[in-house]
């Protein structure tokens, strides 16, 4: 999850319009989510362009690519691939990874691109940041006219159901010697994640705030914006979605 409300000390406080603009490009997040399960990731993304059956060289988008792991592992399997991201600073990073079939660009993912793409992946919950429920619309028409003829589209998304049930209200994370404070709830239709630290004598505190959309939600909007819901799987292993018990909510779509 990522998002835009930041403010560090009381004499430093900076409010965004979108959470993620200024959590996304600082170094903490990246510290603090340094231990995700990456392998877990690969094996989700060789049984996904598997399932999908991409031809080799396939154009692939890789939306809200962050620093561009998942695009490099993409592309470590034969695809022409294009990351993309809001984040500024992500991309300069990724870019030091560009090859002649790997490139990123900063990119606002409601806006269409030019090209058109054989799979768009936006993948573990990057999506449902924006203030303005609207933006999530535009954002899957976006991806619809970025597709090919023959493109398919995946949304890795949390199972809500399963993680508002499931939520840990308060924890203390230490990752390199910082203590994240991190306190989480439901409010107004969405889950917040409060994160609150102390590093080199400053006080910084984040908070994340992602829609809290469920199947029927992405149902109505993707119905709203054209689109046609082709399958939905439940976990990385594409496993059958279970309501109250997937961890995931991946749904194929063109």
């Amino acid at each position: 999850m990522s998002e835009a409300q930041n403010s560090s000390t009381p004499n430093q406080e900076r409010n965004t319009e979108n959470w993620f603009t200024s959590w996304f490009d600082t170094p903490y997040y990246h510290i603090l989510y340094k231990d995700r399960n990456y392998r877990e990731a690969q094996i989700f993304m060789d049984n996904l362009t598997h399932y999908l059956n991409l031809p080799e060289k396939a154009k692939v988008l890789d939306l809200a690519c962050g620093k561009g792991r998942h695009s490099i592992y993409l592309n470590q399997l034969g695809f022409n691939v294009l990351g993309a991201d809001l984040s500024e600073n992500s991309i300069t990073e990724a870019n030091k990874n560009s090859n002649e079939h790997l490139h990123f660009k900063v990119h606002d993912m409601r806006e269409p691109f030019e090209e058109k793409f054989d799979a768009i992946f936006n993948l573990f919950t990057s999506f449902g940041y924006f203030e303005n429920d609207e933006d999530n619309l535009t954002t899957l028409k976006a991806i619809k006219e970025s597709l090919s003829e023959y493109g398919f589209a995946v949304i890795d998304f949390m199972n809500v159901n399963q993680v508002i049930e499931t939520l840990v209200p308060e924890e203390v994370k230490t990752v390199d010697g910082i203590d994240f404070k991190i306190k989480r709830y439901v409010e107004d239709g969405h889950i917040l994640k409060e994160i609150d630290f102390e590093d080199q004598g400053q006080k910084y505190h984040f908070t994340e705030k992602v829609k809290a959309l469920t199947l029927k939600d992405f149902e109505d909007l993707m119905n709203e914006a054209g689109i046609f819901l082709l399958d939905i799987f439940g976990d990385y292993k594409l496993k059958k979605f279970h309501k109250t018990e997937s961890e995931r909510l991946i749904m194929i779509f063109k």
